[in-house]
């Protein structure tokens, strides 16, 4: 039996939107979906039980992390990332290529890998293509990633030349280290701002062949229009029957946009993060809880929403845990926005499943001013 199973469902007649299903080890998942994040084995103030409840098909955690805190290998003898995190649905972990990048001065790229300095203490470590693949297996994630090279934003058309070239034989080191049957491995596409480098990249991804293809390099700095763009250069170029998904990219309007343009799975922190700023997501846009507007506001965070915060608490009470800074502000929060990104991919699919995605999008956008 094949690690994942994709079945193309039915696509949009007036748009590339696509609803499918993804089988995994640990369970199907319907897209267009959104996965929230879990860096550290934890989505942050939110139970396993809890993002059940908001919808949540499909978690994201963080090889880089996990393999600094606690250790892949200890998460390995202890069962895998599912039983130490007591999660029983499918789980992606990101392949660590993200996070080093990030860490700018503090990491070296050669074509072996990359050797760089923790972010927590200091010490010095490496990751190649074999070791990202050695420590997803022992986490033991549905889905793994391809170790690649995510370029910076801007940056000169040689260099993310040079870097799509390295992230391809990187995922060539990975396809061949990659052991575990039940365990999918997606391909990364790079290739920058540029279209013709993003078109190359993906044709190169593509005829190494993978379970899945993602685009990765997006929501680095860039403008939202050349962010959209890119994210229509391949789509003719990934294979159609297989699952696709944009890593990092988390606005409301981005995932409507990524659906548009023909993906179908999406990561990002920002539910959760704006969640602990007092920023909060809703039908008509985004609020700010701690405005002096809210102190006696009796109504929910947004009327339309379903939620359990919304059926049981106001906008006043919400406005003073913040201001308080009461652990369960970051709770309520964290639980309406994620219930917000997962309602939102739900009518997606519904929209989807009708033939009409492209009413939905008018809607989206009208509703929001």
């Amino acid at each position: 039996m094949a690690a994942i199973s994709f079945e193309l469902i039915k696509k949009d007649p007036g748009s590339l939107a696509r609803l499918g299903s993804l089988t995994t080890t640990h369970g199907s998942i319907q897209t267009p979906i959104f996965m929230p994040v879990g860096t550290q084995a934890t989505v942050k103030a939110m139970t396993p039980e809890e993002l059940v409840e908001v919808g949540s098909q499909i978690i994201l955690a963080n090889t880089y992390h996990l393999y600094l805190r606690p250790g892949h290998e200890l998460i390995g003898r202890l069962g895998g990332l599912h039983r130490f995190m007591h999660w029983d649905r499918p789980m992606l972990t990101d392949s660590g290529g993200f996070q080093v990048f990030s860490l700018g001065e503090l990491r070296k790229i050669s074509e072996e890998g990359v050797n760089f300095r923790s972010h927590i203490d200091g010490s010095r470590h490496f990751i190649s293509p074999e070791v990202s693949i050695a420590i997803q297996e022992a986490l033991g994630a549905d889905i793994a990633m391809c170790f690649d090279e995510c370029p910076p934003y801007p940056a000169e058309y040689s260099y993310v030349q040079k870097s799509l070239e390295l992230t391809t034989r990187w995922a060539l080191r990975c396809k061949k280290a990659h052991q575990r049957p039940d365990q999918a491995l997606f391909g990364i596409v790079q290739g920058g701002m540029h279209p013709e480098l993003r078109r190359e990249s993906a044709r190169q991804i593509t005829d190494i062949g993978f379970d899945g293809y993602a685009l990765g390099g997006l929501s680095v700095g860039e403008e939202k229009e050349v962010m959209h763009r890119m994210m229509h250069e391949c789509s003719d170029i990934l294979p159609e029957n297989s699952p696709r998904y944009i890593m990092g990219i988390g606005a409301p309007e981005d995932l409507v946009e990524a659906v548009n343009a023909g993906f179908d799975m999406f990561d990002c922190v920002m539910p959760t993060r704006n969640a602990r700023n007092g920023a909060l997501f809703t039908s008509f846009g985004r609020i700010n809880i701690k405005a002096a507007v809210y102190a006696e506001d009796q109504s929910p965070i947004d009327p339309a929403c379903s939620c359990y915060v919304c059926r049981n608490y106001s906008r006043a009470y919400l406005r003073h845990l913040y201001r308080s800074q009461e652990i369960l502000a970051s709770r309520l929060n964290s639980w309406h926005n994620l219930h917000y990104f997962l309602d939102l991919m739900a009518q997606i699919r519904a929209a989807i499943g009708r033939g009409e995605f492209a009413s939905f999008r008018k809607d989206f956008y009208a509703a929001r001013g």
